[in-house]
């Protein structure tokens, strides 16, 4: 078997892996139930409390892809039968509609244009309208789209209504803020391949009390065997003595430890400040390329930037040179928006500066092979600038608030 190619990961996910975490994955392999693995266990679900800024007992890595946990999640929710609202502004809005649908749940579709928000009003309106709703699910971080929607409004709305809150963070965990406490989200799932920058393969979860008292009284068992999360709790929760429930992906949770070690240390605040200048140099270079973003300014994620596809641009051929003559992976549009735009991400240890100049100087490449006009070096030194611009503010926010 021949090796991987080295590449440099900025698409929607993976994102890049960095040396600590890869060499945490080449560990000794010990069993799921060993004492000395239990132990780890227990640190490792504080970790990810604190990543999560939850005191939710119930908060560990399902061993799993985040797709699996958000099939997981509207399995312990909800039952057969039951009403439930979904958000969709995205392709990852749509799939869990329709996994809701194969659940036999009677699913109330509330439809967005793909590149905006949700709108909160349609919310509370949907809700008034159709009381017997008991769940509201939406993405916080819509990876097809480069939408942001506002979480803590969208989940107040569904609790003043008596609903559960499902909440998608599977990009948006590490990258920007995510505080299922604060704003009151019972379920909230992520993955580990995106800003947290450890190998796919892992979804950290985090529920809350209530959806554990609505489980634990619920009508009839969870129609899904593994995707059971109460039984999944009693193997990683020792208070009691774990039970098995499967074999644990050992590995793969050593290097999640190694990356949430990385994050944590790092702090969320300089992480997220990190991914946001990022984004704002990418943005400077592609509007000195003449290109712009799919969403409007306000709800625009740092680290998944949906880029509209200028008219008379082949994306696939210049997402096919990034890879073939400089290395680089983006990705494609979803839906609706395939051929559309072009989803650059900067995620986890992808979100450097580093990585935005070499994306650059690959578009400007890749670009003027098409035809289209490329001042040579002006996409890189407009982000430099920008990234030297958003460091200065920071720096002047942090002396401000030492003054006051």
């Amino acid at each position: 078997m021949s090796r991987p190619p080295r590449r440099l990961l900025l698409g929607a996910g993976p994102s890049p892996i960095p040396e600590p975490v890869r060499l945490a994955a080449a560990q000794a392999t010990v069993g799921h139930l060993d004492p000395w693995f239990q132990d780890f266990m227990e640190s490792l679900k504080q970790r990810l409390r604190q990543t999560f800024v939850t005191r939710n007992r119930m908060t560990f890595p399902f061993s799993a892809p985040a797709s699996a946990a958000m099939e997981s999640a509207l399995f312990a929710l909800a039952d057969e039968g039951d009403e439930i609202a979904v958000i969709i502004h995205g392709a990852f809005g749509a799939r869990l509609a329709e996994m809701a649908r194969r659940q036999g749940l009677v699913v109330h579709r509330l439809d967005v244009p793909w590149g905006s928000p949700p709108d909160p009003q349609q919310l509370e309106d949907l809700l008034t309208s159709k009381p017997d709703i008991r769940l509201v699910a939406f993405v916080h971080a819509e990876t097809s789209t480069g939408v942001a929607a506002d979480a803590a409004t969208l989940a107040r709305i569904a609790e003043a209504h008596d609903c559960l809150v499902l909440m998608d963070a599977v990009t948006s965990l590490g990258g920007s803020p995510v505080l299922p406490d604060q704003w009151g989200i019972d379920f909230t799932y992520s993955g580990s391949q995106k800003c947290l920058s450890a190998p796919p393969g892992l979804a950290p979860v985090t529920v809350s009390e209530r959806a554990l008292e609505w489980m634990n009284r619920r009508r009839r068992s969870c129609r899904s065997w593994f995707g059971d999360m109460l039984e999944m709790a009693r193997y990683w929760d020792g208070q009691n003595g774990r039970s098995y429930h499967h074999t644990a992906p050992i590995n793969a949770l050593y290097a999640l430890d190694a990356a949430l070690r990385l994050f944590l240390t790092e702090g969320h605040e300089a992480a997220h400040a990190r991914h946001y200048r990022a984004h704002l140099a990418l943005l400077a270079g592609l509007e000195a390329l003449g290109l712009e973003l799919l969403p409007p300014p306000g709800c625009r994620l740092p680290q998944l930037n949906a880029v509209v596809v200028p008219a008379g641009i082949d994306e696939a051929q210049l997402r096919a040179d990034l890879l073939s003559r400089h290395g680089i992976e983006i990705s494609a549009g979803l839906g609706s928006l395939a051929g559309r735009i072009l989803r650059i991400g900067l995620m986890g240890d992808g979100a450097r500066l580093s990585h935005v100049l070499t994306l650059l100087v690959g578009l400007e490449d890749a670009l003027a092979r098409q035809g289209w006009t490329v001042t040579t070096g002006s996409a890189p030194q407009a982000a430099i600038a920008a990234h030297d611009r958003a460091r200065t503010a920071e720096h002047s926010s942090r002396a401000a608030g030492a003054d006051g």
